[in-house]
């Protein structure tokens, strides 16, 4: 979850370092750090800090490195403290090599036991360090990328690497496997990095590393291998992305900045899947119609808030696609006894594409026959690699650690599937079929009716931001949605806070409600409309702090509470598209109200990368 950025070229490789740090701050803020080799006598000189980028920003202002080859890191702390010593890079007993890493290593502790034995000097509690002395161990008379490979044949566990030594200034290596990394290709300079933002300012051609692959930049060029040393042949992709939508334009928080993108993002998203009529198009690598007509059920596998917009595609296959469909934690779905087969579809819901449990789970359903349809933000991330079919949600880069956009986004992109779904296996009326295609493209437009309300959304979050605890209750398709509120408020305001389904309260929640917790009640026009109601009663009785979020035109709902968010009037099966934006701007602004720090909320990186 660590984010890692390195350049070679012919500009001061400490500013380049410096700002994809910052870009890449989501991943991890205990500690950074930067090398960069001085171009007089090819020697490594390093500077690192405990803390966030600035505390390094200002290290380097008094003391800067001064050099056109470099790596640099910030941390989301594993194995060991946020300590000065436990910051990267890391470096070898004579500090030639210097290394940066994120991954865990599993066997480390073996590994470092060995090299204590045979002479070698640790600095560190981190398991990234025995890479370096391994690189060490086996660099003497063969080039730093052969001693690289030899190193990480001996690891297991996970890895993204870069790594420099003053011996070979012209290189920059990097390596990954499980973890991700990228190449950034220019003109005369080419880059490292964890994730694309890091380097859009400079560069968008971009090649993606394959598992177990080596790659060699200089300043010139660039050379790929496998860990065997074979070589292997890639092209650079010319990502969309731009680096306008990885900055804050004007917002106090990328979080506020992403939750006003969404309209944006939901329109695009439509209007790129379905041009015109009722044809929905997937133009990329995809499952043909004939395989998706014979699947007997789906397995959606997901975490965090992936998996609560995979909950609600449990609901939408089944109601609309009319098929059986199952939903697990993927950390949960790869230690199970799976009884799936050729016959089951296994839909797998990542941002990043990078979630190590995720891919652990796909790998597993791909070993028993099951198809692989995954559903992600980013261009060629490992998941979209691993899978049989892919739909890309286009929301994006999503820098703020809390995710909204890119959970909008998935949503979107599971009712586009379910559609099709349903509509090649002959399991809706066409007229159906059109009315709510009808009804998804007036979506965005009813999120951007919401989002002209926030004044008064953050009103209604600060007068309540005091309280210790919160429920977040739903029904039917808007349960997962109470899920995804209390996940938003845990995240960035540290406010314990629970999400259950409504039907449920009477079996143990409402014991906890009194006049000291805030209760949200999700209570959108709907089938069960009036069974929320009977749940409001049932907490007013007891002296609950109700925040209700209900349909406009509701005024049965201001006898109950006279704390309202109204959105606009839908089709049931598309309010958790409106719902979303109420909650997710209630946590904010709660937070905000708090002090406490949006985009980057302790313990939290973006991408949880190793298990």
């Amino acid at each position: 979850m660590c984010g890692i950025v390195g350049y070679i070229g012919g500009r001061p490789a400490q500013d380049i370092l410096l700002a994809g740090l910052k870009r890449l701050e989501y991943r991890g803020y205990d500690s950074s750090g930067m090398t960069v080799i001085l171009p007089v006598k090819n020697s490594l000189l390093t500077r690192k800090s405990p803390g966030k980028i600035n505390a390094l920003a200002k290290l380097l202002k008094y003391k800067p490195l001064k050099g056109s080859i470099g790596i640099a890191h910030t941390r989301w702390a594993t194995h060991g403290a946020p300590t000065q010593a436990n910051a990267h890079p890391h470096a070898d007993c004579d500090n030639e090599i210097v290394l940066v890493h994120n991954g865990i290593i599993e066997n480390y502790e073996i590994l470092k036991e060995q090299l204590l034995k045979e002479g070698h000097l640790f600095s560190s509690q981190t398991d990234t360090e025995v890479i370096v002395h391994l690189i060490e161990k086996f660099y003497k008379d063969i080039p730093l990328e052969d001693a690289v490979r030899k190193a990480l044949k001996l690891v297991s566990g996970s890895f993204a690497i870069a790594v420099i030594s003053s011996r070979e200034p012209e290189k920059l290596i990097g390596a990954r496997s499980g973890s991700p990394l990228i190449l950034g290709i220019g003109k005369n300079e080419n880059f490292i990095a964890s994730d694309a933002p890091a380097i859009l300012g400079y560069t968008k051609n971009i090649v993606f590393l394959g598992e177990n692959e080596i790659a060699v930049l200089s300043k010139n060029g660039y050379k790929i291998t496998d860990l065997e040393g074979r070589q292997l042949t890639k092209k650079p992709e010319r990502l969309a992305w731009d680096i306008e939508q990885a900055q804050k334009q004007g917002y106090k928080h990328f979080m506020l900045k992403e939750i006003n993108e969404q309209p944006g993002i939901i329109e695009n998203l439509i209007n790129l899947r379905i041009p015109r009529d009722s044809r929905i198009i997937f133009k990329e690598q995809f499952i043909g119609a004939q395989k998706l007509k014979s699947i007997k059920n789906i397995f959606v596998v997901a975490c965090g808030t992936a998996y609560h917009a995979g909950l609600v595609g449990k609901y939408i296959f089944e109601s609309i696609s009319k098929i059986p469909t199952q939903i697990d934690v993927s950390s949960e779905f790869r230690y199970r006894e799976l009884l799936i087969n050729k016959d089951t579809l296994v839909l797998a819901i990542s941002q990043s594409g990078e979630t190590a449990d995720t891919l652990a789970g796909v790998r597993q359903a791909r070993k028993l026959g099951a198809s692989v349809i995954s559903i992600c933000n980013v261009l060629g991330s490992t998941l979209t690699r691993e899978s049989d079919g892919v739909i890309y949600t286009h929301a994006g880069p999503e820098i703020g650690v809390a995710s909204t956009k890119a959970y909008t986004a998935q949503l979107v992109a599971i009712y586009l599937f379910a559609f099709y779904l349903a509509k090649i296996r002959n399991a809706i009326l066409p007229a159906r079929l059109d009315r709510l295609i009808k009804e998804l493209k007036k979506i965005p437009g009813r999120q951007a009716e919401i989002l002209k309300e926030q004044d008064a959304i953050a009103r209604v979050s600060r007068r309540h931001s005091h309280l210790g605890s919160f429920l977040y209750l739903g029904r039917n398709v808007n349960y997962p949605s109470a899920l995804e509120g209390a996940l938003k408020l845990k995240e960035i305001s540290y406010i314990p806070a629970e999400g259950y389904a409504a039907g449920e309260m009477k079996h143990g929640p409402i014991a906890l409600i009194d006049e000291y917790r805030a209760v949200v009640c999700i209570a959108a026009g709907s089938k069960v409309y009036e069974k929320m109601v009977s749940n409001i009663q049932e907490i007013r009785s007891r002296r609950g702090k109700i925040i209700a979020i209900a349909t406009e035109g509701d005024n049965n709902i201001k006898e109950l509470t006279g704390e309202v968010i109204y959105v606009p009037k839908c089709d049931e099966l598309f309010s958790p598209l409106l719902v979303a934006l109420p909650l997710q701007l209630l946590a904010y602004h709660i937070s905000v109200k708090r002090g406490c720090d949006v985009d980057q909320p302790r313990n939290l990186a973006k991408s949880v990368t190793v298990e």
